[in-house]
C-alpha cells in the first residue's frame, strides 16, 4: 500500500476508485466498504484509493474555536489506522492535512480541484451520511449531480449493524468508555489494540520491587506513545503483546497519563501505553525491547487509572493488577475449555 501525504504528489496513480473519511478504529462497516471499494477498482480497473484526514475535522474546529471538548477521542493512532487500511488490501491512502484552506473550500471547489485534478476519480464511494465542503454544504445528491456531469460514478453505501447495533466510530467510542471490551471487539471485528515502536520511558519499573512476583527487575515496562491527547480508552487493561516472541505475551498495561508520577517526566506529560509482561523473553536481555515495534492486545479492562501516594503503594498496585490478570486469564482458559468439553459431548 502506498502512503501520500496530500494529492500533489508525481506518484499519485492518475485515476482511482475513491473513498473518503476519516476512518478511525476502521471498524466493521469501514471494512465492508473497503471490500465494495476494491471490487469496484477491479472491474474499472483502476487502484483503489482511500482519502483520509490529519488532524480530524473536529480536531482542527476544536482548536479553531478553542473548544477541547469539541475534539472527539482518539480511537486509534495514524499507524495503526494506516495498518489497518493496508490490512483490508487498499492500493494507496491519501492522507490530507485538515486546515483552513480546506475547511474554507466549497463543496464545488472540492470536486473541481481535488477529485477531478487530484486524484482523477472514475468512481466515489460514501458513506450515508457524508457531507463535505465548507459549512458541510455538500452532500450526496450535490456529489451524484456533479459525478453524471463530469463522468464518475457514485454510490452511497448504508449503515453497516452488527446485532442490531449500527457500527460506527462514535458506537466504538462508547463502547471503549464505558468499558465494554467485548462490545468493541465485537464491532471492530477484532481485539482492539496499538501498536508503535518501543520508547524509552523514567525506568521507574526498575526500581519497583516486585516482591509479590519474586522478580529481581521488577515491573519493567514496554512504552508506546499514544499520538493524541484524547484517548478512546484509559485505564488498567489485561493485555497480549505481539512482536517480540513466537507466541502472544501476557501481561497487563496502564494506558493514560500516569497520575503517579512526574508529569514532566521524559515524555513530556504525553498520553502513553505502559505495559508489563509477565514472562521477559530471555533473550531479548534487559534493553532489547527499545526500538522495536510491538502490538497490544487490550482485552479487559480492570479499573481506572489511581494515583498512589508512594511507590510502596503503587508496588502493591501493580501486584495486586497482576494478580488479577493473572485470574482473568485463568478464567478463560477455564470457559474455553468448558466449551471445549461441551463441543466434543
Amino acid at each position: 500500500m502506498k502512503v501520500f501525504r496530500g494529492f500533489h504528489h508525481p506518484d499519485l496513480a492518475p485515476a482511482c476508485a475513491l473513498t473518503i473519511g476519516n476512518f478511525d478504529g476502521v471498524h466493521r462497516g469501514h471494512q465492508a466498504m473497503l471490500a465494495l471499494l476494491r471490487s469496484e477498482a477491479a472491474h474499472r480497473g483502476v487502484p483503489s484509493c482511500v482519502m483520509t484526514f490529519e488532524p480530524h475535522p473536529r480536531d482542527y474546529f476544536a482548536k479553531a474555536l478553542n473548544k477541547p471538548e469539541l475534539a472527539p477521542a482518539r480511537i486509534a493512532t495514524l499507524r495503526d489506522k494506516l495498518q489497518e487500511l493496508e490490512r483490508c488490501g487498499v492500493d494507496q491512502v491519501v492522507v490530507v492535512p485538515f486546515d483552513a484552506e480546506l475547511a474554507s473550500q466549497s463543496p464545488e471547489d472540492f470536486i473541481q480541484k481535488v477529485l477531478i485534478q487530484g486524484l482523477g476519480v472514475r468512481y466515489v464511494q460514501v458513506g450515508d451520511d457524508f457531507r463535505f465542503g465548507a459549512k458541510r454544504a455538500g452532500d450526496y445528491a450535490m456529489l451524484d449531480a456533479a459525478g453524471q456531469r463530469l463522468g464518475f460514478d457514485v454510490a452511497r453505501m448504508n449503515s453497516y449493524e452488527v446485532h442490531g447495533l449500527r457500527v460506527s466510530s462514535s458506537a466504538v467510542r462508547d463502547a471503549l468508555g464505558q468499558d465494554r471490551m467485548n462490545d468493541v471487539a465485537a464491532l471492530l471485528g477484532r481485539p482492539y489494540s496499538i501498536s508503535g515502536h518501543v520508547v524509552h520511558g523514567r525506568k521507574l519499573g526498575r526500581e519497583l520491587a516486585a516482591t509479590a512476583q519474586g522478580a529481581g527487575d521488577g515491573f519493567r515496562t514496554l512504552n508506546l506513545r499514544f499520538s493524541h491527547w484524547k484517548p478512546a480508552a484509559s485505564g488498567i487493561f489485561v493485555v497480549q503483546v505481539h512482536g517480540l516472541a513466537d507466541q502472544p505475551l501476557k501481561g497487563v498495561a496502564n494506558l493514560g497519563i500516569r497520575p503517579s508520577l512526574d508529569p514532566n517526566d521524559v515524555n513530556g506529560g504525553r498520553v502513553l501505553l505502559e505495559t508489563h509482561a509477565f514472562d521477559w523473553p530471555s533473550d531479548l536481555g534487559p534493553e532489547g525491547g527499545y526500538g522495536k515495534i510491538i502490538r497490544v492486545d487490550l482485552l479487559h479492562k480492570l479499573h481506572d487509572e489511581l494515583k498512589y501516594d508512594g511507590l510502596d503503594a503503587l508496588t502493591k498496585g501493580i501486584a495486586q493488577d497482576c494478580d488479577d490478570a493473572h485470574a482473568w486469564f485463568a478464567s478463560r482458559h477455564s470457559e474455553t475449555h468448558r466449551q471445549t468439553t461441551r463441543d466434543r459431548i
